[in-house]
């Protein structure tokens, strides 16, 4: 069931008619639940019960860390000493830890099963398996990323002193919850269950900002990204025959095709959260307005980001050991991003090459602390300038192994970015018949996009202005008609769903 269909909006409907004529909070529950195993079922309908009983495990072993079994101090029935108190402290606490890595070593072999399991498989029997390669591949359950990252950050939360939740129906609606069990946003559970505490019918306010959320983020999926899309499949599907312009070309279409698409996800997920009274956190902020690497991965893939600071940054000691030790941590943070995206080794150069941007940005803020001169230029505009124009360049280029991460693919792209000609009827087969426009035309559409991205950014961050909700409900139907009429024919697919 796609986000962008006809399907999905009676579905969302339906659910929430049901939703709202209930006045009980059990059973809103259970309506979600079941809502989103009937839309989970309409994509894998065969990894459901992997999914409820990864859920109910994961729920015990909550239980289990956050049991307090240690002895009072100051026991009513026996008096012991303060020696047997901090020994039985101790052993709780170790049994505690225990429990914890069980579970964490439980999500992250499902997850590196499933995502790993299939090269593994090619690679040790590769002459078995050599004369059809492509028809064995295991198929990786939709959502799996998100959902393990969800249970270890519950998991450590509770080892942390957050209360173990005792109601597996609330657990499990948090779980499992449809607007964002198969790309996110990454959600904690004690922000989610606070607010099924309290589920109210959201106001014309809310109600306008919803739709808004909802039809905003179908115009960038289904119009923006999805055209974008037909042209980076057809340039880095025909790689031998692409010239330099067109590489670089699809190179910048893809950064923007990846970032409308996955923040379009999004939005249509908070929006359709904000319609049952839930608010889901906000996972990107003009990430291509960034100065530096840093505030970049503050502003892209924000619950991602939150994750890693939270649950790998920091126990790896951050940045209070030093200088050195905070350089390797931010590189091992940005490794570990690389492989969670997938198996292929595109995906772990990815992660270095943003793991040595963070270090050199970290060794360029340390020297700018020391020579004044150098602070002063990074402030000024050319210098503000300078450091945009070489973050983006950084990101956009290292998207070429995210989106091409077989490595002789991505290497011959890189090798392909300058001096090379393209062949003679790449141009009439992609600008011709497929867009039905020159390749400038082309080049001042991608500016245009910038552009408009550009003036969004600076009415939202530099001006504080929106519209109001009267405004949202004039634009949300001509969104929808737009979407209709525009869209290509056969959406393509989320790219998060790889992940």
């Amino acid at each position: 069931m796609n986000f962008i269909s006809i399907f999905y909006g009676l579905f969302l409907l339906s659910v929430l008619g049901i939703y709202w004529s209930l006045a009980q909070q059990k059973l809103r529950l259970w309506t979600l639940l079941i809502a989103s195993l009937v839309f989970y079922a309409s994509l894998h309908i065969q990894y459901i019960p992997l999914l409820l009983a990864l859920t109910y495990i994961n729920f015990r072993v909550g239980l289990e860390i956050g049991k307090n079994t240690s002895p009072g101090k100051h026991s009513l029935d026996w008096q012991i000493s303060n020696e047997d108190w901090q020994f039985a402290q101790g052993d709780w606490n170790r049994r505690r830890l225990k429990l914890l890595w069980i579970g964490i070593i439980l999500n992250v072999l499902l997850l590196l099963g499933f995502k790993y399991f299939t090269p593994l498989f090619k690679f040790a029997f590769h002459v078995q398996t050599n004369s059809s390669d492509s028809s064995f591949k295991l198929i990786v359950p939709l959502g799996i990323s998100f959902f393990t990252f969800e249970c270890i950050a519950y998991l450590i939360d509770v080892y942390r002193g957050a209360p173990a939740t005792e109601q597996f129906l609330k657990f499990a609606t948090y779980k499992l919850l449809f607007v964002k069990l198969i790309s996110g946003p990454i959600t904690r559970y004690h922000n989610l269950a606070n607010q099924f505490n309290t589920l109210d019918l959201p106001n014309s306010d809310r109600v306008a900002e919803a739709l808004w959320l909802i039809a905003r983020g179908a115009v960038k999926k289904g119009i923006f990204a999805d055209h974008l899309g037909i042209f980076v499949d057809l340039c880095f599907g025909n790689l031998q025959r692409a010239g330099s312009t067109d590489l670089w070309l699809a190179t910048f279409a893809y950064g923007l095709q990846l970032y409308l698409d996955f923040n379009g996800y999004v939005d249509i997920a908070r929006g359709s959260a904000m319609l049952f009274g839930l608010v889901l956190p906000e996972n990107f902020d003009f990430p291509y307005f960034s100065t530096n690497i840093s505030e970049f991965w503050r502003r892209w893939h924000i619950t991602l980001g939150d994750w890693l600071r939270n649950y790998v940054y920091f126990p790896l000691g951050g940045s209070r050991r030093g200088l050195v030790r905070t350089c390797w941590n931010l590189f091992i943070v940005m490794l570990i991003a690389g492989i969670w995206h997938g198996a292929a080794l595109g995906y772990v150069v990815w992660g270095i090459l943003h793991g040595l941007a963070l270090v050199v940005h970290r060794l360029t803020d340390s020297m700018s602390d020391r020579f004044e001169n150098l602070e002063q230029f990074w402030q000024n505009p050319l210098g503000i300038f300078v450091a945009w124009l070489l973050t983006q360049l950084m990101v956009f280029t290292s998207w070429i192994w995210f989106r091409l991460p077989n490595l002789q693919d991505s290497s011959l792209v890189i090798r392909h970015l300058w001096g090379y000609p393209a062949d003679a009827q790449f141009a009439q087969k992609v600008y011709v018949d497929a867009l039905n426009m020159s390749q400038y035309q082309l080049t001042w559409v991608l500016i245009a996009l910038a552009a408009l991205m550009a003036v969004v950014y600076t009415f939202n961050r530099i001006l504080k202005l929106e519209l109001n909700w009267p405004l949202k409900l004039v634009f949300v139907p001509l969104c929808f008609y737009a979407v209709w009429l525009l869209a290509p024919e056969g959406s393509l697919p989320y790219i998060y769903f790889d992940f």
